[in-house]
């Protein structure tokens, strides 16, 4: 009787499972979930907690044993995608970038879009031109600490802020002058929509990019925005096919293909892995239906191969936009009541982290991490495939400013930064801090040195805003110090691995 009693507590147990997933703010929700639970369930949890209604934008992401990041699909069980035992960690992103974020129906949805817009210049995603981001900078400091105070805010106050992954004086200084003479007086909520219009015309707004390489075995990043498929290398968006003119997505392996209707152009490049390659075609199939297609019942099941009967089937489940527009203008509530991060340090996208800029660690001190994104490209092997891959116009656009009067040239190319587009962190996994801050700091003192994947995610790619002689300088010194050459001390050593806390792993 025990024995049969015990037994049927085990199997209850083992029909449970406890989820942790990180919210934009990086506080955490933790819940216990049936086995048999899926996608659906957690997500109307999280939004639930959040009070949020226009959540068709977000998503789930998680990164599976082999470090390569996944959406949580909402129409399977949780339990099966995951790869890993469980206690599971997973975070809340931004899946589907508003094509206008400031008008946005509530204001609790333009915040959490203004925390992920706010982590993707963190991380190098959202690069932009110096002015831009002095500006965009400058904005977030308003909205998280108000208006300029000299009794608070002594000389240099803006140097205790990092905004981007690294930076210059000369930028600091600007950004400091523009938080005291021009935003004087701008309530959270008007720096966030300011901060949502400006991000919303840069050409990097929406990227969530993925490394690949071209047929000729030169590095770029691929993303799918609200307005269509880019393709950016070095500082320039070399290509853009808005959502109508993209007809077919199709990958095989390591390689992906996009069609286009104009002049039958076919794009090749070639991801990491058949896994990256297969999460790249299921994110534009995704992103193309919820742009492109006026309802969603004109969603159809798509083959990754010509051949229908061969290959991977997939079918995007979920409301298009022109839907969640429709359905955002019903909304008729009192706004919920918003507990804005403020000072709150953030573990993965310290904006308002008070400490030292990567910058500003003396120059002969400072070493390059050990691999850096662009070098897990040399990973990818060069075919002899011979489509061609030509320029695309850009076109109208979706916004009702056209973003073609940015930067374009007559060759379709938009110059997007001074610097090259080298994100730091978005392609990688982000540890999850199940530790406290001081025992990073104690582990780093007593001699155990951060992981390479850690290391990789603080400095890895890391443009330098400000000056273009002082980001080649320091550009040269990561250089030098890659060889060995040179040691951070043991406080250096602890404020990367702070930047990079201990724990199991999510994704940015």
């Amino acid at each position: 009787m025990l024995s049969r009693f015990m037994s049927g507590s085990v199997r209850n147990l083992e029909r449970e499972y406890n989820c942790t997933v990180r919210l934009l703010d990086d506080t955490e929700y933790t819940c216990t979930i049936q086995r048999d639970a899926k996608g659906q369930y957690l997500f109307d949890l999280i939004c639930h907690h959040l009070n949020l209604l226009e959540k068709d934008y977000f998503g789930i992401r998680y990164v599976d044993p082999d470090k390569q990041r996944h959406w949580l699909e909402f129409t399977k069980s949780i339990a099966k995608q995951m790869k890993s035992q469980p206690p599971f960690t997973m975070c809340l992103r931004v899946k589907f970038y508003p094509p206008d974020p400031a008008a946005l129906k509530e204001e609790i949805t333009r915040y959490l879009v203004f925390l992920q817009l706010k982590r993707d210049l963190y991380h190098g995603r959202l690069l932009c031109k110096t002015s831009d981001a002095a500006m965009l900078a400058a904005y977030i400091l308003q909205a998280e600490i108000g208006d300029y105070d000299p009794g608070k805010h002594p000389e240099g106050y803006s140097s205790k802020f990092q905004f981007f992954p690294k930076h210059s004086e000369k930028l600091e200084r600007r950004i400091a002058d523009i938080h005291k003479t021009e935003l004087i007086g701008q309530k959270p909520e008007t720096s966030e929509r300011n901060f949502l219009q400006k991000a919303q015309m840069l050409e990097t707004y929406g990227v969530d990019p993925h490394p690949c390489k071209d047929v000729s075995g030169n590095p770029a990043f691929l993303a799918f925005t609200p307005f269509g498929f880019v393709v950016l290398q070095g500082n320039k968006r070399v290509h853009f096919l808005k959502w109508n003119e993209v007809t077919k997505l199709k990958f095989e392996g390591k390689t992906f293909h996009i069609y286009a209707n104009q002049k039958e152009i076919i794009l090749t490049y070639f991801a990491p892995t058949p896994e990256a390659c297969k999460h790249l075609w299921k994110c534009g199939v995704e992103n193309q239906a919820f742009y492109k297609l006026e309802k969603s019942s004109q969603v159809r099941t798509v083959s990754s191969s010509n051949l229908f009967f061969k290959g991977s089937r997939f079918r995007y489940s979920g409301r298009v936009a022109k839907e969640v527009m429709e359905q955002s203008a019903k909304i008729k509530r009192e706004p919920p009541e918003i507990h804005r991060a403020g000072l709150v340090p953030s573990r993965s996208c310290p904006s308002i982290t008070h400490g030292p800029r990567l910058s500003s660690v003396p120059r002969t001190r400072r070493r390059a991490v050990h691999i850096s994104i662009m070098e897990g490209l040399e990973s990818l092997r060069d075919s002899a495939h011979s489509t061609p891959v030509r320029s695309v116009s850009h076109g109208e656009s979706f916004m009702p400013r056209s973003r073609s009067q940015v930067a374009d040239t007559s060759e379709g190319m938009a110059v997007i930064s001074d610097e090259a587009y080298s994100p730091s962190d978005s392609v990688l996994p982000t540890p999850v801090a199940e530790h406290s801050m001081e025992l990073a700091v104690s582990r780093q003192i007593n001699g155990a040195p951060c992981s390479i994947e850690e290391e990789k995610e603080s400095e890895a790619g890391t443009p330098m805003y400000g000056e273009r002689g002082d980001y080649g300088a320091d550009s040269r010194s990561a250089q030098e110090g890659a060889g060995g050459d040179s040691a951070l001390s043991e406080v250096e050593q602890a404020v990367v691995c702070l930047q990079a806390p201990l724990g199991g792993r999510v994704a940015h």
